[in-house]
């Protein structure tokens, strides 16, 4: 586990790490399926770009549209989680931290889609906003939507690339208000 001493600058604002959002729709339970997925890369303490990919998940069975709006005729001719995952790999390159408002979820998301397409797990450790938002807000709720309420964030609620955006500003705001990084290690 890595730990901060209080001399480093904070861990947001500290030109030599970089972090990336990331947020997974799924088309059912099972950890690899799935349909949608979202990064935003945070350089220099600020976005430094984003990522979104459609989804075809392993099976035509689409469970969750009412939370996040995808069907069948929309992931059937979307690329794999294989096939897109060079261009999230890139994305990825030199992230020291993976960040997630839940990150158990994601995490077991990436790992069960990572192993069912016999692709390396990353390496990178878990950051979750969510564990962040416990500690430090005077929310009765701690749910994406309510935090991003409560910080002005812009949010489409369940649309992968808006939620690994506002994940990432939420890190941001949390740090700034003396949040650390082991704080929010999953």
């Amino acid at each position: 586990m890595r730990t901060e001493t209080a001399a480093a600058p904070p861990a947001g604002r500290d030109p030599g790490r970089c972090y990336v959002a990331i947020d997974f729709e799924t088309a059912g339970y099972s950890g690899n399926s799935a349909c949608a997925v979202g990064l935003a890369r945070i350089e220099n303490g600020r976005l430094a770009g984003s990522f979104y990919q459609l989804l075809r998940p392993p099976s035509s069975r689409v469970l969750f549209t009412e939370i996040h709006g995808l069907t069948w005729t929309m992931l059937k001719d979307a690329p794999t989680f294989a096939e897109i995952w060079p261009e999230c790999s890139a994305f990825l390159e030199g992230a020291h931290y993976l960040l997630a408002h839940n990150a158990a979820f994601d995490r077991r998301v990436l790992q069960a889609s990572c192993r069912a397409a016999g692709l390396p797990v990353p390496e990178q450790p878990f950051l979750c906003t969510l564990r962040g938002s416990r500690r430090s807000l005077p929310l009765p709720s701690k749910k994406l939507d309510r935090v991003c309420e409560y910080f002005g964030i812009a949010l489409t609620h369940h649309h992968a690339a808006s939620d690994a955006a506002a994940c990432a500003e939420i890190y941001l705001r949390l740090r700034a208000l003396g949040v650390t990084d082991n704080q929010m290690l999953l």
